[in-house]
């Protein structure tokens, strides 16, 4: 089960770093329309914000800290710095999934993100929900406004 979680993490953040190289217009990755209130941006340090803290502090013992205001900012930053942080985040995914046994996913995760304990493979499998609903938004995102 760990492996298959760790390649399907691994198989959906190289999706996301792909869906940022799609846009023809690095400014549209910024882009606000009407009802859509997160840009492919914003959409892509969220996801950032969230993996690096519940899988890189939780599992990978990193010491990153989350500004979770700056990733809803809306803030313009270059597409090369969405590239290297992606690639950051997939090695401390994959750090994070290395330092894990598969005995060890029945364990109450390390951090407490809900008001209830969760398991280690209950919160890897929300978080990886959590990543592919937010692919799918960037993905309409960068197909609506990226013309």
């Amino acid at each position: 089960m760990k492996e298959a979680l760790k390649e399907l993490f691994n198989r959906d953040l190289t999706a996301l770093r792909k869906e940022i190289e799609l846009y023809r217009d690095e400014a549209k990755l910024w882009k606000l329309d009407n009802s859509i209130q997160n840009s492919g941006g914003t959409l892509c340090l969220h996801v950032i914000g969230n993996l690096k803290t519940f899988i890189g502090n939780a599992l990978a013992q990193t010491t990153y800290v989350r500004d979770r205001e700056f990733e809803f900012s809306g803030t313009p930053i270059p597409r090369t710095k969405l590239y290297q942080e992606l690639d950051e985040t997939i090695a401390v995914v994959n750090k994070g999934f290395d330092a894990l046994t598969e005995a060890q996913l029945d364990d109450d995760f390390p951090i407490r993100i809900w008001e209830e304990e969760t398991k280690i493979l209950f919160t890897l499998m929300h978080l990886h929900g959590h990543l592919t609903y937010h692919l799918g938004q960037l993905n309409y995102h960068r197909r609506i406004l990226d013309v």
